[in-house]
């Protein structure tokens, strides 16, 4: 039991805001099927997620992996910039 390794849930989102101190808050996008109607819906989740490094610009693609609770709000944190985003832009 103890050698048992607990995968915690990864999200992939876009960066809406960092105009926070070391969080930024992702948007993750999800599809759903409507129960009667059948139809594809698209789901949008706002969630904050800690950056140590303050290194997340508006726009760029992130992965977020769930970790224990840093705030009231704040039970995500940046595992890795996967790119996109004010960076790419201004070269």
């Amino acid at each position: 039991m103890a050698d048992e390794v607990i995968k915690k849930r990864e999200w992939v989102g876009r960066v809406l805001s960092n105009k926070m101190n070391k969080t930024v808050v992702v948007a993750v996008e999800r599809s759903v099927i409507h129960p009667i109607y059948r139809k594809v819906l698209r789901r949008v989740t706002k969630m904050k997620a800690h950056d140590e490094q303050n290194v997340c610009q508006i726009g760029d693609r992130v992965r977020l992996v769930e970790t224990r609770p840093i705030s009231k709000d704040k039970h995500w944190r940046v595992v890795e910039v996967i790119g996109g985003g004010q960076r790419a832009a201004k070269g």
